[in-house]
């Protein structure tokens, strides 16, 4: 059994800055203040977002704060989906319905986005339904925990019969690449995100790719016969 386990922005879908838009938003609204004009969030939980969101404006790193901002961030998130700016990236439908339908295959994500907000960016696009567990930026600060709790709950799914030169950890950033090393899993690296080829292949993952239109020589390489 092979396990994927995906990124969602810049890997499967491009919101085109409605995410950020509605951290901003939600930020402005909840504590009326302006978020900063950089904010980097590549690779990035959520939670690690409003952390440093909070210690800018020299706001207390609660969860009482981060309760009053996370909801306002899904209503805005929702709303910005709604303008329609956001596509799917190319090669994902058929690769996702690839892997979804086959036996030896378990999908999940690893993701920044929390299990709300990913819920509601992949229904916009039509294609949450094909990942059945994940790790998520709810709860955790850095993005290797969240690698952490994807990989324990692959591992849940599969009553425990995981092997880690079978999970593949995919995303767009140099941090998707370093969760896959951090847990023991392999990378594939696709170049949709802010991440050219050239700065994704000087982290040296297993598999690089332009877009997932090129899937097919990996996924032929796997011994389960999927492409």
């Amino acid at each position: 059994m092979h396990v994927m386990l995906f990124d969602i922005d810049g890997t499967l879908i491009n919101t085109r800055g409605s995410g950020l838009t509605a951290l901003r938003l939600a930020f402005l609204e909840g504590f009326g203040c302006e978020a900063p004009a950089v904010i980097d969030t590549c690779g990035r939980t959520d939670r690690g977002i409003a952390r440093d969101l909070f210690l800018a404006h020299r706001l207390d790193d609660s969860p009482e704060n981060w309760q009053r901002f996370h909801p306002l961030y899904l209503r805005h998130l929702v709303e910005q989906l709604s303008l329609g700016n956001g596509h799917v990236l190319p090669g994902v439908v058929p690769l996702l319905e690839s892997l979804s339908s086959h036996p030896r295959m378990s999908v999940g994500l690893l993701t920044g986005n929390t299990p709300e907000g990913a819920r509601i960016k992949l229904g916009h696009f039509g294609i949450d339904h094909h990942f059945g567990f994940g790790g998520y930026g709810h709860q955790h600060v850095e993005r290797n925990v969240a690698a952490e709790s994807a990989l324990a709950a692959a591992r849940q799914r599969l009553n425990g019969q995981l092997r880690l030169d079978r999970v593949w950890v995919i995303g767009d950033t140099p941090r998707d690449i370093a969760c896959a090393r951090h847990i023991g899993a392999r990378a594939v690296a696709v170049a949709t995100g802010w991440h050219d080829r050239e700065s994704l292949a000087a982290q040296q993952p297993d598999v690089l790719l332009d877009d997932f239109c090129q899937a097919e020589d990996w996924l032929a390489g796997l011994d389960c016969g999927v492409a």
